[in-house]
C-alpha cells in the first residue's frame, strides 16, 4: 500500500514541477491541461487522476512557497540574534529559494494574482503581513544603531526586487556558481544597509 501511495505522491510532485516549470515560462492563463499533460507524456484525461485543475496546481505551489517563506520568517523571529543576522538570514534564504526553487518561487512572485478567490484574499493578507514583519526586524536594525536609517518598506523592496534579479543569473550561460551569487548578493545588500 505504501508503495502505492509513494508512486501517486512522486507523480504529482512531478506534475506540479511541470505545471511550475510551464506557469512560469508561458504563464498560468496561457497553459492548459491538455498542454501539461502533453509535456509530462501522458492523456489529458490521466492527468486528472492525479490532479483536479490547473487553479489547483496554482494554488498548491503558490502556497507552498509562501508556507515556506512565513515558516524561515517565524523562525527567525525566535532566535535570539541581532537584526542584522536575522535580515542576512532573509537574504540568504529568499535567494536560495530563487536560486534552488526557481520555477516555485518565480510562479508566487508573478502568477498570485490567478489565485482562487478562496485562496486570494489570505495570501494577500499574509503577503502584507510577512512585508511588516521584515520591516519591523529592519527597523530594530536602525533603532539599535547597526542599520543606516533608510526607510525599512524600501529596504524590503530592494532585497526583495534584487533576488528576482536573479532570473537573469538563471536564463544566462551561468559563468558563476550558485553558491558565488547567494554570498555575492548578500555581501552587496547587507553592504547597502550597515552602519
Amino acid at each position: 500500500m505504501s508503495v502505492t501511495i509513494s508512486k501517486k505522491t512522486a507523480r504529482r510532485a512531478m506534475i506540479l514541477k511541470m505545471a511550475a516549470k510551464m506557469f512560469r515560462e508561458y504563464g498560468f492563463a496561457s497553459t492548459t491541461m491538455r498542454d501539461l499533460a502533453k509535456n509530462i507524456g501522458i492523456e489529458a484525461a490521466s492527468l486528472y487522476n492525479h490532479i483536479k485543475s490547473k487553479n489547483e496546481m496554482l494554488e498548491e505551489i503558490v502556497t507552498g512557497m509562501a508556507n515556506d517563506c512565513k515558516a524561515h520568517l517565524e523562525d527567525i523571529e525566535q532566535k535570539n540574534t541581532t537584526a542584522l543576522a536575522k535580515i542576512e538570514s532573509l537574504i540568504r534564504f529568499h535567494t536560495q529559494m530563487m536560486l534552488y526553487h526557481f520555477e516555485e518561487y518565480s510562479v508566487m512572485v508573478n502568477e498570485w494574482m490567478h489565485l482562487g478567490p478562496s485562496v486570494l484574499p489570505q495570501f494577500i493578507a499574509d503577503r502584507r503581513d510577512y512585508v511588516k514583519r521584515m520591516e519591523a526586524i529592519i527597523q530594530k536594525g536602525i533603532d539599535g544603531n547597526g542599520l543606516k536609517p533608510i526607510m525599512p518598506y524600501v529596504v524590503v523592496l530592494n532585497i526583495l526586487s534584487s533576488v528576482r534579479g536573479l532570473e537573469f543569473w538563471h536564463k544566462s550561460s551561468k559563468t558563476h556558481t550558485a553558491e558565488e551569487m547567494e554570498e555575492n548578493m548578500v555581501k552587496h545588500l547587507m553592504e547597502g544597509i550597515r552602519l
